[in-house]
């Protein structure tokens, strides 16, 4: 026996052992994309259930799977987040949130009480600029633990009524 005719011969092997790694990483995932490939090597198993030959068999693996990503996945990734929240959370949620500086900000630092509560440092998101205390601002982007902050039109300034 060769090992082409060994390969052949116990290819439902691996299309099962193939199957199995697919649908473990899903289960870590849940992202669907490796629940089709999954589904593409139980089409492979199929195939070599039917004597196809491997490259065939891959092939047909190979298509399955790749249609139901295309086809398939879509909408069920759809149909999965449709009922979510779509509200905004962690660091996303903190973007646009307005504040008062507590310390003065500089391009080098200070301190900002946003809305929700929480201090945070802070750092102009223009360079040139810097905003005293109690000046209004609003949260431009995050960078690891720091806000870099802009002055807050919206808000009056310390001074206007």
């Amino acid at each position: 026996m060769d090992v082409i005719t060994g390969i052949e011969q116990f290819a439902w092997i691996a299309w099962i052992a193939l199957i199995a790694i697919f649908l473990v990483i899903e289960m870590l995932t849940l992202d669907f994309t490796f629940l089709m490939l999954g589904i593409g090597s139980l089409a492979g198993l199929i195939a070599d259930l039917f004597g196809a030959e491997l490259w065939l068999q891959v092939l047909i693996a190979a298509l399955a799977a790749v249609l139901l990503i295309f086809l398939v996945r879509p909408p069920l990734l759809n149909r999965l987040r449709r009922g979510e929240d779509p509200t905004p959370s962690n660091v996303a949620a903190l973007i646009g949130m307005p504040g008062l500086v507590l310390s003065t900000v500089t391009r080098l630092g200070g301190l900002v009480k946003l809305d929700n509560g929480e201090t945070w440092t802070a750092r102009t998101a223009d360079d040139t600029a810097s905003f005293p205390p109690d000046t209004h601002v609003r949260v431009d982007r995050i960078e690891g633990a720091t806000a870099y902050v802009h002055t807050d039109a919206d808000f009056p300034q310390e001074g206007q009524v």
